[in-house]
């Protein structure tokens, strides 16, 4: 088979090497380890197609890797796979200005892509801490959201078209150049959100977005996250609303404990606000201010220096979250009335299997889509409180998932999420492209009783 594939790719992109594979078989959170038996790197759709072929004819698992920052082992393979990846899948498109979208290969940063937009005087309207690791194709195959979807959706809605390598060894190429096509499924939106499960996404065409003239940021302190929800729910239905971004107090102490970025305000809970429009929105935004039960003066930025500055406060996260060790995160879809119930209860669940845990809370809660962190917490230990906090996001009545995927660590619990009748669609849907389930077979579902 690897002679086969060498044939394919040329013999310098299949690759057999035990510490590369290794380095290749663990997740971002440096939690979940798996194993593989070789990674390949084609260059193309058709290439793509040719190494599926091979895999599905001897037999083989394939698991697919973009940017590898999946949080719940999306990319760790389970069957001594084979790993293929998307990062000669590289090329940009010439920005169509006129048509507001480009084209890049699935490989292809997140960063690049906003650069690319930004050249254009255009703007790409999802946005990660990941960016600059994060690739467009794992992105779409997680239909990921992230810092801007409280203005311009998650992933799926920048997705206008796609090329994606099937099971079968076969492209599927899906790109119209018009705005309105109502000639039958949407193809685009299947492969979306499916966590390469039925295809390996090769070729997008994406949304842009044109640049706000003007931006107002502000950063504001809360003495209780009841308060804060509040704020959040009457900001997320203000016109021009940018982004709304929660960052728990004890995550901006530890930043500036760690980092030396002290936080722009005092509060318990802090919640960052931004407003983009064609006109001025600093008035606009002091006046929702008002409103608002802060617990002191907020910090607003108007010019670009300043915006930044506040920035950090959510930026920064990434970066502290490690210092205890790989954190355990779980990534959540809540209602927002549930959100101030589970913060408590998430902590007190961390508390009771280890003492000195840090249940850390943030995120997105203009769509109540949050990271809860748990620093402190022994990887031995997870086992323990994974099964509860599924529990509980569920009787809170939220989704166990809500833009990282499924992945491998969350497949057992995919039921407290979707009905019998959705998942065995989903399989019906799953069998028929991929009838032998070679392709990311740890991704998703269970193995079937």
């Amino acid at each position: 088979m690897l002679s086969s594939l060498a044939d394919v790719v040329g013999s310098k992109h299949v690759l057999t090497d035990p510490d590369v594979l290794a380095a290749r078989s663990i997740d971002h959170t440096g939690r979940y380890r798996g194993r593989a038996s070789a990674l390949v790197r084609p260059g193309s759709a058709d290439e793509v197609a040719g190494v599926l072929r091979i895999c599905r004819d001897a037999g083989a698992f394939v698991t697919v890797q973009g940017g590898r920052t999946s949080l719940v082992a999306g990319a760790v393979p389970e069957h001594d796979d084979v790993l293929l990846s998307t990062e000669r899948l590289s090329a940009i498109s010439e920005v169509d200005t006129v048509e507001r979208r480009v084209t890049t290969g699935a490989g292809v940063s997140l960063a690049a892509v906003q650069t690319a937009a930004l050249s254009a005087g255009l703007v790409f309207g999802v946005d990660l801490s990941a960016r600059d690791t994060a690739t467009v194709g794992g992105m779409a195959s997680t239909n990921a959201g992230g810092l801007r979807t409280v203005r311009y959706g998650n992933m799926g809605e920048q997705v206008v078209g796609l090329e994606v390598a099937l099971p079968d060894g076969s492209v599927l190429r899906r790109h119209s150049r018009v705005r309105s096509d109502n000639t039958g499924y949407d193809m685009a939106s299947l492969f979306v959100g499916a966590e390469g499960t039925l295809g390996v996404i090769t070729e997008l065409d994406l949304r842009l977005h044109p640049i706000p003239a003007h931006r107002v940021t502000a950063v504001c302190g809360f003495d209780s996250l009841d308060l804060l929800v509040a704020a959040g729910r009457m900001f997320a239905e203000v016109d021009g609303i940018a982004a709304l971004e929660l960052v728990d107090g004890r995550a901006a102490a530890l930043s500036h404990e760690h980092l030396g970025f002290p936080p722009p305000v005092a509060g318990d809970w802090l919640l960052l606000v931004e407003l983009a429009a064609d006109h001025d929105q600093t008035e606009r935004l002091a006046e929702l201010l008002d409103d608002a039960q802060l617990c002191g003066e907020p910090a607003v930025g108007v010019d670009a220096a300043a915006q930044q500055r506040l920035w950090r406060v959510r930026e920064s996260l990434a970066e502290v979250l490690g210092v205890y060790g790989p954190p355990l995160k779980f990534d959540v879809s809540l209602p927002l009335s549930a959100i101030c119930e589970f913060a408590s209860r998430s902590a007190d669940l961390a508390r009771r299997q280890v003492r000195d845990s840090l249940p850390l809370l943030f995120g997105h809660i203009g769509e109540g889509n949050l990271h809860l962190n748990v620093l402190r917490f022994p990887v031995e230990r997870e086992a323990d409180l994974y099964a509860e906090m599924m529990e509980l996001i569920a009787g809170c009545g939220g989704n166990v998932s809500s833009e990282h995927g499924v992945g491998t660590r969350k497949r057992p619990y995919l039921s407290m999420s979707r009905e019998a009748a959705d998942i065995a669609a989903m399989r019906t849907v799953k069998a028929a492209l991929d009838p032998t389930g070679y392709l990311n077979a740890a991704v998703l579902f269970s193995p079937s009783p």
